[in-house]
Protein backbone atom coordinates (compact mmCIF):
# COMPACT_ATOMS: atom_id res chain seq x y z
CA UNK A 1 0.00 0.00 0.00
CA UNK A 2 2.69 2.24 -0.90
CA UNK A 3 0.20 4.70 -2.11
CA UNK A 4 -0.82 5.63 1.22
CA UNK A 5 2.60 6.51 2.87
CA UNK A 6 2.78 9.30 -0.03
CA UNK A 7 0.29 11.18 0.62
CA UNK A 8 -0.06 14.06 2.98
CA UNK A 9 -0.69 13.86 6.67
CA UNK A 10 -4.09 15.67 6.13
CA UNK A 11 -4.85 13.19 3.52
CA UNK A 12 -4.26 10.49 5.32
CA UNK A 13 -6.77 11.22 8.27
CA UNK A 14 -9.29 12.01 5.46
CA UNK A 15 -8.26 8.12 4.23
CA UNK A 16 -8.42 6.73 7.64
CA UNK A 17 -11.79 8.54 8.93
CA UNK A 18 -14.09 7.32 5.60
CA UNK A 19 -12.77 3.53 6.24
CA UNK A 20 -13.42 4.51 9.72
CA UNK A 21 -17.21 5.65 8.90
CA UNK A 22 -17.94 2.44 6.68
CA UNK A 23 -16.26 -0.35 9.05
CA UNK A 24 -18.36 1.45 11.67
CA UNK A 25 -21.42 1.36 9.59
CA UNK A 26 -20.85 -2.73 8.37
CA UNK A 27 -21.09 -3.09 12.29
CA UNK A 28 -23.98 -1.15 13.16
CA UNK A 29 -23.39 1.24 14.09
CA UNK A 30 -24.80 5.44 12.86
CA UNK A 31 -22.33 7.84 12.45
CA UNK A 32 -22.52 11.37 13.23
CA UNK A 33 -18.76 13.44 11.37
CA UNK A 34 -17.70 16.24 12.84
CA UNK A 35 -17.44 19.00 10.54
CA UNK A 36 -14.87 21.18 11.47
CA UNK A 37 -11.13 20.15 11.10
CA UNK A 38 -9.68 20.07 14.57
CA UNK A 39 -11.62 19.50 18.36
CA UNK A 40 -11.42 17.01 20.67
CA UNK A 41 -13.44 13.96 18.67
CA UNK A 42 -13.60 13.24 14.43
CA UNK A 43 -17.03 11.05 14.82
CA UNK A 44 -19.90 10.60 17.52
CA UNK A 45 -21.35 7.68 17.22
CA UNK A 46 -24.40 5.18 18.50
CA UNK A 47 -23.42 1.36 18.82
CA UNK A 48 -25.69 -1.38 18.09
CA UNK A 49 -27.25 -1.18 21.65
CA UNK A 50 -27.60 2.41 21.29
CA UNK A 51 -24.50 3.76 23.59
CA UNK A 52 -23.06 6.82 22.42
CA UNK A 53 -19.21 7.42 21.94
CA UNK A 54 -16.99 9.96 21.47
CA UNK A 55 -14.55 8.81 18.50
CA UNK A 56 -10.94 9.98 17.21
CA UNK A 57 -9.67 7.94 14.21
CA UNK A 58 -5.63 7.43 14.41
CA UNK A 59 -3.68 6.17 11.69
CA UNK A 60 -1.21 3.62 13.21
CA UNK A 61 2.20 3.73 12.44
CA UNK A 62 4.88 0.57 13.17
CA UNK A 63 6.61 0.63 16.45
CA UNK A 64 9.91 -1.63 17.19
CA UNK A 65 9.47 -3.50 20.37
CA UNK A 66 12.43 -4.57 21.88
CA UNK A 67 12.44 -7.96 20.54
CA UNK A 68 12.47 -6.52 16.77
CA UNK A 69 9.43 -7.77 16.32
CA UNK A 70 6.77 -4.78 14.97
CA UNK A 71 3.98 -3.61 15.33
CA UNK A 72 1.15 -0.93 14.63
CA UNK A 73 0.19 1.26 17.21
CA UNK A 74 -1.23 4.54 17.47
CA UNK A 75 1.43 7.32 17.53
CA UNK A 76 -0.22 9.66 19.99
CA UNK A 77 -1.96 9.63 23.20
CA UNK A 78 -5.91 11.07 24.87
CA UNK A 79 -5.12 14.40 25.55
CA UNK A 80 -6.78 15.37 28.96
CA UNK A 81 -9.62 16.69 28.03
CA UNK A 82 -10.02 13.39 25.77
CA UNK A 83 -9.14 11.70 28.76
CA UNK A 84 -11.99 13.46 30.55
CA UNK A 85 -14.95 13.30 28.20
CA UNK A 86 -14.04 9.62 27.54
CA UNK A 87 -13.53 9.87 24.43
CA UNK A 88 -12.54 6.25 22.17
CA UNK A 89 -9.75 5.89 20.19
CA UNK A 90 -10.65 3.98 16.61
CA UNK A 91 -6.95 2.55 15.21
CA UNK A 92 -6.97 2.49 11.11
CA UNK A 93 -3.79 0.15 9.74
CA UNK A 94 -2.61 1.59 6.33
CA UNK A 95 -0.90 -1.54 5.31
CA UNK A 96 -3.95 -3.59 6.07
CA UNK A 97 -7.00 -0.93 5.64
CA UNK A 98 -8.41 -2.55 8.97
CA UNK A 99 -9.39 -1.00 12.19
CA UNK A 100 -9.58 -2.04 15.58
CA UNK A 101 -10.50 -0.45 18.71
CA UNK A 102 -7.94 0.71 21.00
CA UNK A 103 -7.37 -0.44 24.79
CA UNK A 104 -7.08 2.67 26.90
CA UNK A 105 -5.47 2.46 30.11
CA UNK A 106 -7.54 3.58 32.72
CA UNK A 107 -5.80 5.82 35.17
Amino acid sequence: MKHIKEKSASRKGDLAEYYAVTWLWDNGYEVFKNCGCDGLIDLVVRDPEGNMKLVDVKTAGLKKRTNQKTHWQSKSTRTPEQVKADVKFLLFIPETRKLRWVKHREK
